[in-house]
């Protein structure tokens, strides 16, 4: 498995690749399931992730529904278009369905690692695997399995909003990286206080406790309409303020131009159902991740709002000093 330490996170025990799965010396085993080694039991804080990755396997694949979407967003953030990462080994924390596994497999050289808390993981075996360059771990970014300061590049997208500890998701983050290595992160945007006026911020209280299949059914039944308000509202100018209060996902900000009417409405019900359905959903000022990236041993720490086609990300990126 390339030249990565395997280790086991809940005594650090060294792990050794065996028939099925991977083993410590006191014979704790954790099993290869599907194309991915797992850590963690599937009924986690995650389980609406990998129940909406299993529903929309290739909705936001940039290869299966022919746009370059991710692919754009992917190299805005990290510019690693430039760069040439053959023999390097890159970490991806809160992989989904591969959106972004898959730009890094087609797009770089490098060998990824990729890991995810739900079984999602599996629709990311699906799509990508069997792959030389790519390992799946379900496992959490608390419990990571791997020994410390091994990585050249680490990036979570779309995920560090919703994990329980944001300052101890970035610590394990800065972490895998080696020094010199870079570490990347985005995560949604909080301006101040009126950012939180909101639907989703309203609602969330009552969606989060909905079961998966209750809450999916609900936004299915209104998404035509939804998306009709939504648009109606934009071309008379007003979508700024009226559709902050209509309870679906920014689609003049978020999603990419020209999709067909199958496709917009497949993209809407999953960032929809994206929106209501985490435990955790902790959007984030930029000062202070770059507080909490210098904090703890990184320099040349930059980051901010960056566009890329229609859309919008916020991250901060910094290298490990030591």
């Amino acid at each position: 498995m390339s030249n990565i330490k395997l280790i086991n996170p809940f005594n650090n025990q060294p792990l050794q690749n065996i028939d099925q799965g991977l083993k410590d010396n006191d014979g704790n085993f954790f099993p290869c399931k599907n194309g991915a080694f797992r850590f963690v039991k599937d009924n986690n804080y995650t389980q609406n992730f990998g129940f909406q990755w299993n529903k929309f396997v290739t909705t936001k694949i940039d290869k299966t529904a022919n746009i370059d979407f991710t692919m754009k967003r992917f190299f805005a953030a990290t510019c690693w278009d430039k760069e040439n990462l053959e023999g390097k080994n890159a970490l991806e924390v809160g992989s989904g369905a591969d959106r972004f596994t898959q730009i890094a497999l087609d797009h770089t050289k490098a060998t990824l690692y990729s890991l995810d808390y739900s079984e999602a993981v599996e629709v990311n075996y699906k799509n990508n695997g069997p792959n030389d360059r790519l390992f799946l771990f379900q496992t959490g970014i608390y419990e990571m399995p791997f020994a410390k300061s091994q990585f050249d590049k680490v990036f979570c997208f779309g995920v560090l909003q919703n994990t329980p500890d944001i300052e101890k998701s970035i610590t394990s983050l800065i972490n895998m990286a080696k020094p010199g290595a870079e570490v990347i992160i985005d995560f949604y945007l909080i301006n101040g206080w009126w950012s939180k006026l909101h639907i989703i911020y309203f609602l969330r209280p009552f969606t989060k406790k909905m079961t998966n299949e209750k809450l999916y059914g609900l936004i299915d039944k209104n998404i035509d309409w939804l998306i009709k308000a939504n648009r109606f509202f934009s071309n008379i100018g007003v979508g700024n303020i009226i559709n902050r209060f209509l309870p679906v996902c920014d689609i003049e900000g978020t999603l990419p131009k020209n999709l067909s009417t199958n496709q917009m409405k497949e993209m809407c019900l999953l960032d929809t159902f994206d929106m209501f359905s985490p435990k955790y959903d902790q959007p984030q000022k930029v000062a202070p991740i770059k507080k909490l990236f210098k904090k703890y041993g990184m320099k040349d720490i930059g980051g901010g709002t960056i566009q890329y086609n229609n859309s919008k990300v916020t991250l901060v990126k910094g290298i490990r000093q030591f």
